[in-house]
């Protein structure tokens, strides 16, 4: 469960509420499993923030945590989440490859799409250095060598297309799409609301990657 708020004095009534609630549904929140965190705006110091406390326990401060397998950063940056990944996917190649070393090319290029393509929340991904960015695509693409037994510098762009596989930049402009046609058909008025602010950086990430891509 996340809490989100404008201010400390705002955060604290959804916190008591929330103590209200459980109270009277007969349950409690874990104290020392909670934590706050507070974005930082560039160029800001938050040094002095007055304490946030659940049941009169002062919350432990972070800078970044994990919501359903998405690390999310005080600066709203995306570089530790993609470094997740990237390390994922190195160990689900490595897996691959060791087990299934003997297997028929379909087989190996079957494998390769059902567990090194997902890149999980790459559709949220909108504020990264470009060396964390590369760093995943290298990774993608030496993935599919090591898998498919090609010499380590052939070439990316013929080696998927000749086993006709989508390519890193490709995979991730169709999850954006999909990312942001859900959220524009979405019943909810506050998604729909997001996908239509044209300020957003989100969308302005997602129109850029296909502005690029049919430059």
């Amino acid at each position: 469960m996340v809490l989100l708020s404008p201010s400390i004095g705002a955060l604290r009534k959804l916190l008591r509420i929330c103590e209200r609630y459980a109270e009277a549904h007969g349950l409690r929140y874990n104290v020392k499993k909670s934590e706050v965190m507070v974005f930082r705006a560039p160029k800001k110091d938050y040094s002095d923030i007055p304490p946030v406390s659940l049941y009169g326990t002062p919350l432990n401060r972070v800078t970044h945590f994990k919501y359903l397998g998405h690390w999310v950063t005080e600066d709203l940056k995306d570089n530790m989440d993609m470094e997740r990944e990237r390390r994922a996917l190195c160990i689900r190649c490595n897996m691959l490859a060791r087990r299934f070393a003997r297997c028929t090319e379909q087989v190996k290029v079957t494998l390769f799409r059902a567990f090194c393509q997902t890149f999980y929340t790459c559709s949220l991904w909108a504020n990264y250095t470009q060396g964390t960015y590369s760093a995943l695509r290298i990774q993608y693409n030496n993935a599919f060598r090591v898998l498919m037994g090609l010499p380590r510098y052939c070439s990316a762009s013929g080696m998927f297309a000749e086993a006709h596989v989508d390519g890193f930049h490709a995979i991730i402009r169709k999850r954006c799409a999909s990312m942001l046609a859900r959220v524009r058909s979405s019943p909810s008025t506050m998604l729909t609301t997001c996908a239509g602010r044209w300020d957003s950086v989100l969308l302005a990430h997602w129109i850029g990657l296909h502005t690029r891509a049919s430059a």
